[in-house]
């Protein structure tokens, strides 16, 4: 009765926010780990050595050894994948699928020799860019959930600013010696509208990068269900070719690889060769990305059993698909130097700060009217605050830690990273549970540096990176090494900060304690109307 519009957009932005907001948290720390996804992979496989350059007969040579490798190991297989070596990357990636509903095969050679590359097996930065958008899911299953969040966050967003009348007002105020409540709010509010045009960006775009899959009814309908034929004429792939039925043998690549490499200029990334025994056979050269904001690779197919040209596509996308590769890119920002990056990754970190401050704020709020020791609602949700703000960077740590660590050798050695990383989260979240408060919070978080720490220091002492060459190509290690240190460093003194208010607010306990005994107000006793999260908002006179 007589809810306004700006109340009724208060409680949708406080209720939207609190159910997704532990699974955007996830998206938004792995999405912006994400934009140095390549980094992160380098990081992990130590054992690889950057070169300069490849040339045109270094990458025909790696072709040819995928071919001869998957034409051993996966002649059944109907499509094979060839990823060509690159500079930071020098190894020849196979993938190859055999039919639906089945585990792909996958191995990796020395484009030298074309035997086995000897490098630890891990899925660097690969497994935090696909968690970002698949959350370690059945692709389907994982995507839906990721999009149904992205849209109830875009929801959220254009609320919240409905909501705060003040919200730009307030920017420029930071009210530590307010109550917890107001200062947690300003934090919300700072770090939502500083970067408030990315985090509009990157959530739409977000979900129009998979609108295809949350919106296929069109494609299905004017199409029948063929979705390779729209992706065809709207310029994205060359034309599907349906296998003939009929054996087939699969031409000598590396006169393709060449006349590829001679039709366009950007670096050749991989191959893609479907039905290869079959008399309709196909490989498809593609390409990098070019520079810009489109997100589209050039590709040149061939007829894989004469060798010959059957179409190129470079360019001349129609305006409707221009506008879906723009906002792909924007939202994957391949375009993006240095500098941009780093920008990108900077308002990536806001956006979790964003996410992160509005969960505290919703337990701030309540715990005045729940009591010390709260509701067990109230609880849960304190200790899903610990597992997502400090539990999850924790799991990513202990992922770096584990690639560090587990034996070279170890069947399933990549399997064993990401249990890492889902064991260590999911304790801090349990002991979290068994105990929220300020313990909770202060344990979480130390115990989180402590990992980062450990993260370097193994670093340090088990791989050799040759610090005397950081001019070739080691540099980027420094810089990973740094960011873990300047990553525990945040949650030390994240951790130092709520010991700091321990002995206070234990001092105002205990006056106020006596006080009640002996019938008389103890002036140091903390105000009633001050809200804390298990004691992790600053209270007291240490908190002016």
């Amino acid at each position: 009765m007589g809810t306004s519009f700006r109340q009724a957009m208060a409680w949708l932005h406080t209720w939207s926010g609190l159910v997704v907001g532990w699974v955007l948290l996830a998206v938004f720390v792995t999405g912006t780990a994400s934009y140095y996804r390549t980094d992160i992979s380098r990081w992990m496989r130590p054992e690889l050595r950057q070169v300069e350059s490849l040339s045109p007969d270094a990458q025909v040579r790696a072709a040819e050894f995928g071919v001869a490798h998957l034409t051993a190991h996966a002649g059944g297989a109907r499509s094979w994948f060839i990823g060509l070596p690159t500079p930071d990357s020098p190894v020849v990636d196979l993938f190859w699928r055999t039919r639906p509903g089945t585990p792909p095969g996958q191995a990796r050679l020395d484009p030298a020799t074309g035997a086995p590359a000897v490098i630890r097996d891990t899925k660097g930065g690969d497994f935090l860019y696909r968690f970002h958008f698949e959350l370690h899911m059945p692709p389907l299953w994982g995507r839906w959930i990721v999009g149904l969040c992205a849209m109830i966050m875009l929801v959220a967003l254009i609320s919240g600013v409905i909501t705060h009348r003040r919200i730009f007002a307030d920017f420029f105020t930071l009210r530590r010696d307010k109550s917890a409540q107001r200062g947690w709010l300003d934090a919300h509010n700072v770090t939502g509208v500083l970067a408030l045009p990315f985090h509009l960006m990157i959530t739409y775009t977000g979900i129009v990068t998979l609108s295809v899959m949350y919106m296929p009814w069109g494609i299905t309908t004017a199409y029948r269900g063929e979705a390779q034929t729209f992706f065809a004429e709207s310029g994205q792939i060359p034309a599907p070719r349906p296998p003939a039925g009929q054996p087939g043998t699969l031409a000598p690549i590396g006169p393709m690889v060449r006349a590829a490499m001679a039709t366009v200029p950007e670096p050749l990334e991989r191959l893609a060769i479907t039905n290869p025994r079959d008399a309709n056979a196909v490989v498809t050269a593609v390409f990098e990305e070019p520079h810009g904001l489109s997100h589209e690779h050039p590709q040149v197919a061939f007829d894989g059993v004469t060798g010959a040209v059957r179409e190129v596509r470079q360019g001349g996308l129609k305006p409707a698909t221009r506008t879906f590769t723009t906002l792909v890119g924007l939202h994957e920002a391949h375009f993006a130097g240095p500098a941009l990056r780093i920008l990108f990754f900077v308002c990536g970190l806001m956006g979790s700060a964003m996410v992160a401050t509005g969960l505290v704020l919703w337990s701030v709020a309540r715990l005045p009217k729940a009591g010390e020791r709260g509701l067990p609602g109230l609880r849960l949700v304190q200790a899903l605050n610990i597992g997502a703000v400090a539990g999850l960077p924790a799991g990513i740590a202990a992922y770096f830690l584990a690639n560090r660590l587990l034996p070279l050798g170890l069947p399933g050695r990549s399997d064993g990273e990401i249990a890492a990383f889902f064991a260590t989260w999911g304790l801090v979240t349990l002991a979290a549970l068994a105990g929220p408060g300020r313990r909770a919070w202060g344990a979480a978080l130390t115990a989180t540096a402590g990992l980062y720490l450990a993260v370097v220091a193994a670093d340090l002492a088990l791989v050799d990176h040759g610090w005397a060459g950081l001019l070739a190509g080691q540099a980027r290690f420094v810089w990973f090494d740094a960011t873990l240190l300047a990553l525990a460093g945040l949650f030390a003194g994240a951790a130092r900060k709520l010991a700091r208010y321990a002995g206070p607010r234990q001092a105002a306990r205990a006056a106020a304690a006596s006080g009640a005994a002996g019938s008389t107000p103890a002036p140091s006793a903390s105000p009633p109307h001050r809200a804390h999260l298990g004691g992790l908002a600053p209270t007291g006179p240490s908190a002016r």
